[in-house]
């Protein structure tokens, strides 16, 4: 016989003090992996306490992002059960609700691959899909399965649920074509666009018929403004819209915002254009969530950095940039914003390859390295895998004399902190567990918080 729903709780949420007191992590999954084992179907009914339901976020790229965009947006409508550390399985959507004393509205980032279990237990009032990038191939497969996931999981809304999609990408637009009222967001600018998708696009064929996409403009990846010419699959249309875009190096990035409710310009305080579409995915939600559009565009000036995506740090007299890099795409992005703010003299670069961040990393050949080695002096390899991304700079041109490789990040991080004169920055790309590994470094060092603690 199950416990009551109060004893199970109870338990669950002292297993997470007992886990925070030994130091494990901040024990953000802890509790919810408890009261996984102890009774799956509690997660359903404490999702089902939420007076104003629950919002999903999932995407390859973009969703920790998306989501704290989010949450800034709707805070001051509601109180907020969000896993704003990133914990986005099963485990630690549970563990959020169970911290969720109080809280009216869900909003959760979810696992690609753990999307269909979430929205089967929770129930969403809303869905936000952002896009679907080959990433951790040894665990989710290729695309389409993937992709075949979420259309089951769309099917199996509740009838009332909103769809947020982005009609950018192929596999998710295709989404809006059984789902009437869906919104689907997009960027509209060529003068950002690509001159031809990069080698390592993922979506490049019709979804219906197979045959190579015409591309009208290509924005981030496989993402932009795509038409079949055998069958005529095409992006659907936008109704949220990003147009006149301006890139402002590593500082900024504004656009013009066009809704079905009007337009406003909006500046953020984070850079590239992949930012934008986090911010569309964002606006978009809030949107079919009832935030006017006002709210929209004051949240979204307000919004800085989620952790370790695009965030600075103050070291000292110094500063760190850290940008997540985890896949071809995302690796891709973050080297055009780089250079864009102009080419970098020392970098560290941090390769691991636990489970989160997947054990095959020959995807780092598929990332366009090579324009950061037009100032790069100085690369510090670093991470469980230093050596194969030293191997893949050099042979991307860059001489080896000039490459230091430092397995151990606390060594690695003091070594490039030791290169950067007073009053620079210092770009870190880490790999995902890399980068957390690095934030608690800093963090013990007195830098920054510890990333559970953030909207604490």
């Amino acid at each position: 016989m199950p416990l009551p729903l109060a004893a199970e709780i109870a338990l669950a949420r002292t297993a997470g003090r007992l886990s925070r007191l030994a130091g494990a992590g901040g024990g953000t999954t802890v509790p919810g992996k408890l009261l996984w084992k102890v009774d799956p179907g509690a997660v359903d009914r404490l999702a089902a306490r939420l007076p104003l339901g629950s919002a999903l976020i999932s995407a390859t790229n973009g969703k920790t992002t998306t989501a704290a965009m989010a949450a800034e947006i709707l805070s001051g409508r509601a109180r907020l059960a969000h896993n704003n550390s990133g914990a986005n399985l099963v485990s630690g959507v549970a563990s959020t609700l169970l911290d969720a004393r109080g809280a009216e509205l869900g909003l959760f980032e979810v696992d690609e691959a753990a999307l269909p279990e979430v929205a089967a237990r929770l129930r969403p009032r809303a869905v936000c899909l952002g896009n679907l990038f080959r990433d951790q191939l040894d665990r989710y497969g290729e695309l389409e399965h993937v992709a075949e996931g979420w259309r089951a999981a769309v099917r199996a809304l509740p009838a009332g649920a909103a769809l947020v999609l982005n009609g950018d990408d192929p596999q998710v637009g295709e989404l809006a074509r059984d789902r009437p009222g869906a919104v689907v967001f997009g960027v509209d600018d060529p003068s950002c666009a690509r001159p031809s998708l990069q080698h390592a696009a993922d979506s490049k064929y019709c979804v219906r018929c197979g045959t190579p996409y015409d591309y009208a403009a290509a924005y981030v990846g496989h993402l932009g403004d795509y038409r079949c010419p055998n069958c005529g699959h095409a992006r659907p249309p936008l109704s949220v819209v990003a147009r006149n875009i301006r890139l402002h190096g590593l500082d900024a990035v504004a656009f013009r915002l066009e809704t079905p409710d009007g337009v406003r310009d909006v500046r953020l305080g984070v850079p590239g254009l992949y930012n934008v579409y986090n911010a569309l995915a964002a606006a978009s939600l809030a949107g079919a969530l009832g935030a006017s559009l006002d709210e929209v565009a004051t949240g979204l000036g307000r919004f800085t950095a989620a952790f370790g995506r695009f965030e600075r740090i103050a070291v000292g007299e110094r500063r760190l940039l850290m940008l997540l890099i985890k896949n071809p795409a995302g690796a891709n992005e973050a080297v055009r914003t780089i250079v864009d703010g102009g080419v970098p003299s020392l970098a560290v670069i941090a390769l691991n390859d636990a489970i989160a961040d997947g054990r095959d990393v020959s995807w780092i050949w598929d990332v366009d390295f090579e324009p950061l080695l037009a100032g790069l002096g100085r690369l510090i390899a670093t991470g469980d895998r230093a050596a194969e991304l030293a191997l893949r700079f050099k042979y991307a041109g860059m001489p080896s004399g000039a490459i230091e490789v430092i397995p151990a990040l606390e060594r690695a991080l003091d070594r490039g902190l030791e290169l950067t004169p007073e009053g620079d920055e210092l770009i870190l790309l880490p790999t995902y567990t890399a980068m957390l590994a690095l934030r608690k470094i800093v963090g013990e060092r007195g830098f920054v918080r510890p990333y559970w603690e953030r909207a604490a």
